[in-house]
């Protein structure tokens, strides 16, 4: 079984070219990855969060994780705005708390956020409340997080090639190939 630090390096590589970007960065890559997929391995629920410029790239997610093409168990996956409708009129610190009491009940504590989008977003303050949440987040540093730019021309076409390399690496630790806690 590979280490995944290591198979990332050989997947990033072998996809030449188009993900030489993702080389210098497989660092903070590898790291924030491990975690959300050791959860997954777990059983955990995604809740998967994007600010609104990339709502696009949720239904994308959202659509093809458990894509009827993929030869793996489908994983447990959910927008925050299925799950509440109304995510964004939520203002002030005492409403969220409310939400993620709601969300801790329903899902028993077995779940983790996917926040993908700008930082100082208002619909990113649920996830960078827990400790477990997987990010990647732009034009800002936070704790586990894949940072990006979010003026950078390329953007949309680098958050498809990473969930390309997430679905890839999500593969390799369902079927034993990778060591995701190494």
């Amino acid at each position: 079984m590979h280490e995944f630090a290591q198979w990332s390096l050989d997947a990033i590589r072998e996809e030449g070219a188009t993900l030489s970007w993702l080389e210098e960065q497989r660092f903070d890559w590898t790291t924030t990855t491990a975690h959300a997929l050791e959860q997954i391995l777990t059983g955990k629920t995604i809740i998967l969060i994007t600010d609104e410029k990339r709502k696009w790239f949720e239904n994308y997610i959202v659509n093809s994780i458990n894509g009827m093409s993929l030869e793996r168990p489908p994983i447990s996956i959910v927008s925050i705005d299925s799950i509440f409708p109304h995510f964004n009129n939520i203002s002030g610190g005492e409403m969220i708390d409310m939400l993620d009491d709601m969300i801790s009940q329903s899902y028993k504590d077995d779940y983790f956020f996917w926040y993908i989008g700008k930082g100082e977003d208002k619909r990113s303050d649920i996830a960078k409340r827990q400790d477990n949440s997987y990010f990647w987040i732009f034009d800002e540093e936070f704790n586990n997080a894949f940072t990006l730019k979010s003026y950078d021309t390329s953007l949309d076409i680098k958050l498809l090639q990473l969930y390309k390399l997430f679905n890839a690496s999500l593969n390799a630790t369902m079927f034993g190939e990778v060591d995701a806690s190494s």
